[in-house]
């Protein structure tokens, strides 16, 4: 393999990688005095698992050694010894049969670096690279380093030769924000359910008002560094350069490079335009120490305008109830309209945010349908619909207030669940459930009857979601038996009680 080609391939696929990041995939010496010279700190080892185990066929394959012989399997943390920041993960395989016995005996009592040993026993071996990659999702790996479940990782795989035969397989991992030459800011984001808006009707002086969740997952991750210009590559590049211009206009930033390394889909229910801009928006303003509020990034982005569920989950998480925009000649509002047709609008004031119980947990099924009410589609049904009837507003915001409210304070499932069920059949709600395809309400009616406490539709849809504190399985085998036809995905995940957040490397 020619490290050079490979590097220029993960640069192609994951951005601009530095010199030490370079350095650490394609050396063919001591990992350990690599970073020590790096850090100025000596490095030290924290093992994960140390035992021995038979060769499979992928590891005999690799050693060339034959399945079932003994090899040492070693996961360690190579760390910072002052700061204790863990710099390298590393597995390793090493065939038992070829090592001597002081090799071994040191090898096996964990807390040296493979390269301290080499160097203590005067082995004389080379390094073969066998191969780089990146790793989009690299799951426990992200958690071992602290760091957003969809940042990226780099990765590769080497052969120690001694004799010319392996004496090691070894895997190492770090993180790509790792290790940069730039600062770089990471922000990661939740989705939101949208329940309800409250009031179309608009004859208290008041309208819009909203009612939300805040998720885990899915979430949109953002990495932003100074650059000239404006260069944004990743999932919906497009839309984020929108928000990135806006942002960068109205705080006066000097020039990025964006990279978006997830984002869920838009216009499906679950908020993922509002996130995107937002989490661009405060990537840029961190990056450039400019102190903006979550209501001022939403501003500058044209967020907001009818609901606040959107923003106070960037911004705070949890349970979410907003009091909407002042209505009539001379307000804030003199008509009805979605937030993308409400530009100057700012968020309305939150009137309720609280935590959930953990124990619940919210499950998101998402059909492959025509996607949810947007642009002037969106605008036209605001139009058409509004205002709502003033009695369907009134019994809707007795739901809100009298049952779900209490019910979220006092971790009532059951009573959450009636809620969200009677508030499909009210107010603007009704309109936006009563527009889906057919198959929206066998969804909901068939999550209830596999046991989810409600079942409702998030926005203009077409995800459907459902909660429930028990299994999830029979409503989540529920849910895909319906979209059996059409195809879709199930999510299961927990509400977040707190916001996006953020990190510097």
């Amino acid at each position: 393999m020619k490290i050079d080609e490979e590097i220029c391939k993960l640069e192609e696929a994951v951005g601009r990688l530095s010199p030490v990041q370079k350095m650490l995939l394609g050396t063919d010496g001591s990992v350990t005095c690599l970073l020590e010279v790096v850090t100025g700190c000596p490095v030290e080892i924290e093992t994960l698992v140390q035992k021995v185990v038979p060769a499979d066929e992928l590891v005999s394959c690799e050693l060339e050694i034959d399945p079932g012989d003994e090899v040492n399997y070693r996961v360690v943390k190579l760390k910072n010894s002052v700061s204790g920041e863990i710099l390298i993960h590393a597995t390793s395989f090493t065939p038992l049969k070829r090592l001597e016995e002081r090799f071994r005996n040191d090898l096996i009592r964990a807390d040296v670096p493979i390269g301290t040993i080499l160097k203590k026993h005067r082995i004389e071996s080379r390094r073969d690279v066998l191969r780089a990659r990146v790793l989009k999702d690299a799951g426990e790996m992200n958690r071992i380093f602290n760091v957003f479940s969809k940042e990226p990782m780099l990765s590769r795989d080497y052969k120690i030769i001694r004799h010319g035969q392996p004496l090691m397989a070894i895997t190492e991992t770090f993180p790509y924000n790792n290790f940069q030459d730039k600062k770089r800011v990471i922000v990661e984001t939740p989705s939101r359910i949208h329940m309800t808006l409250t009031d179309l009707a608009g004859d208290c002086g008041r309208v819009d008002g909203g009612v939300g969740v805040t998720l885990d997952e899915p979430c949109i991750v953002v990495e932003a560094e100074r650059g000239e210009g404006l260069l944004v590559r990743g999932d919906n590049a497009d839309r984020a350069k929108v928000a990135a211009k806006a942002v960068m206009d109205r705080f006066d930033l000097g020039g990025a490079e964006i990279w978006v390394r997830s984002c869920y889909k838009l216009h499906v229910g679950l908020g993922g335009g509002t996130q995107l801009a937002m989490a661009v928006g405060k990537a840029l303003c961190d990056l450039y120490g400019r102190p903006a509020s979550a209501r001022d990034i939403a501003a500058a982005v044209s967020r907001g305008g009818t609901s606040g569920i959107g923003i106070a989950a960037f911004e705070r998480g949890g349970f979410v109830v907003d009091g909407g925009h002042t209505f009539g000649p001379g307000k804030e509002k003199v008509d009805f309209r979605p937030s993308s047709a409400s530009a100057g609008v700012a968020p309305p004031p939150v009137i309720m945010q609280a935590d959930l119980p953990s124990s619940w947990k919210f499950l998101l099924a998402m059909p492959n349908i025509p996607k949810g009410a947007h642009g002037r589609n969106e605008l036209d049904v605001f139009g058409t619909f509004c205002p709502v009837p003033r009695d369907e507003v009134q019994e809707l915001c007795r739901q809100v207030m009298v049952r779900m409210m209490p019910s979220v304070m006092e971790g009532d499932l059951d009573n959450f669940g009636n809620a969200v069920n009677r508030i499909q059949e009210l107010g603007f709600k009704k309109v936006e459930v009563g527009l889906q395809h057919p198959l929206i309400q066998r969804l909901m009616e068939e999550m209830r009857s596999a046991g989810a406490a409600g079942a409702g539709l998030s926005s203009f849809g077409p995800t459907v979601y459902a909660v429930t504190d028990s299994g999830s399985r029979d409503i989540e085998s529920a849910a895909r038996e319906v979209m059996r036809d059409v195809g879709g995905e199930v999510i299961v995940t927990r509400s977040r009680n707190s916001g996006a957040r953020l990190r510097s490397a």
